[in-house]
């Protein structure tokens, strides 16, 4: 398996989003066969899923190394914004769009539902935004890890990175996002009974 997902890595990263990989190109990358290959895979959108998961696995893992280097809270929120958006350097950008071209629908470079990384990355924003003093870290987190994935996939599509006036905004953003949490704890929203 993992084979097949470093070549398809390759392959991708070759044709960039001039043209899209075929199993046919994988599987020859590889050295596998066509049989290894639907083993693994039923389908080359779940073998771009599996790198995509592979990708937020990876970026995770990064992230939190980089936080576990600080002591407070405010400075781990800035080391989460500068490493997620130090995804748009050129080679690591380049990858990333590769892969996401490849996906089902994402050749047009428009933003399709929910970022592929928001759920693994908003919980390492939950103690964080906790020792901030947010009232549902949890929530805050999410609406942060989504606007600054959301900055990161611009700056993918439009081929630009972000300069340090951005990366200073959006980390004040977050922090303002954990902090404005905090004072606005009214009542939570009251679930909507089951229909009967």
């Amino acid at each position: 398996m993992r084979r097949l997902l470093d070549a398809a890595l390759a392959v991708m990263r070759e044709g960039g989003t001039a043209s899209r990989a075929r199993v046919a190109d994988i599987v020859a990358a590889a050295g596998l066969s066509n049989e290894a290959f639907y083993r693994y895979f039923p389908s080359k959108d779940a073998l771009v899923d599996a790198l995509l998961e592979d990708g937020a696995a990876r970026l995770r893992s990064y992230l939190a190394h980089q936080m576990d280097k600080e002591r407070t809270p405010e400075a781990k929120v800035r080391r989460f914004v500068v490493g997620v958006l130090s995804q748009a350097d050129d080679d690591i950008a380049r990858t990333t769009l590769a892969v996401l071209y490849n996906a089902s629908g994402g050749g047009a470079g428009q933003a399709l539902g929910r970022h592929f990384a928001s759920g693994p990355l908003a919980t390492l924003l939950h103690d964080p935004f906790a020792a901030l003093g947010a009232a549902r870290p949890r929530l805050a987190a999410s609406f942060a890890a989504h606007a600054v994935l959301g900055s990161l996939s611009d700056h993918l599509w439009q081929r630009t990175r972000p300069g340090r006036d951005e990366v200073d905004h959006l980390v004040a953003c977050c922090l303002a996002v954990a902090q404005g949490t905090a004072r606005a704890r009214g009542p939570r929203p009251r679930r909507a009974a089951a229909a009967r």
